[in-house]
């Protein structure tokens, strides 16, 4: 199983308020931040859903 790491390149500001919890799930919130997730098909759903908020990139 291989990782994904997630870095928030927008801002959450004046967004719904599904996607700021999204991304508070993901443990991002602040512009720059970046986590490392395995690579499920829940964490890939949250990413879908604020792909337009983070940039993603597989690491091994």
């Amino acid at each position: 199983m291989g990782k994904l790491k997630i870095t928030q390149i927008r801002s959450t500001i004046d967004r719904k308020e599904p996607q700021k919890r999204t991304i508070e799930a993901l443990g991002l919130g602040k512009i720059r931040r970046e986590v490392i997730h395995n690579d499920t098909p829940q964490i890939r759903g949250m990413v879908r859903a604020v792909k337009h908020l983070v940039t993603v990139e597989e690491i091994d």
